[in-house]
């Protein structure tokens, strides 16, 4: 899947079937379901995971527990904007 093909797939009500589970988090973020989103992520235990996760609370203004999951995913928090961060991690992922 292209990065322009997943982002078409957000005008569905649900994700496409044979997406990752990180890709599926990054997937319910875009849609503005956080929860779900966290809900996904919180059960992978690794640093792609920890990546999706320090993103999440950095997008959620947790900046301490984002910090704790970006040093899990040995990465630094990024000088972009959240909606800058989603698309690097989608397009890494894809």
């Amino acid at each position: 899947m292209k990065f322009e093909e997943f982002q078409k797939s957000l005008d569905a009500s649900s994700p496409p079937p044979h997406l990752s589970g990180y890709l599926q988090s990054l997937w319910y973020d875009a849609k503005g379901n956080w929860n779900r989103s966290h809900e996904i992520i919180q059960d992978i235990e690794d640093k792609t995971a920890a990546w999706i996760h320090a993103y999440l609370h950095r997008k959620e203004g947790d900046i301490g527990n984002a910090d704790y999951w970006y040093r899990r995913a040995d990465k630094k928090r990024p000088g972009v904007t959240s909606d800058e961060e989603w698309e690097t991690i989608v397009k890494e992922l894809l």
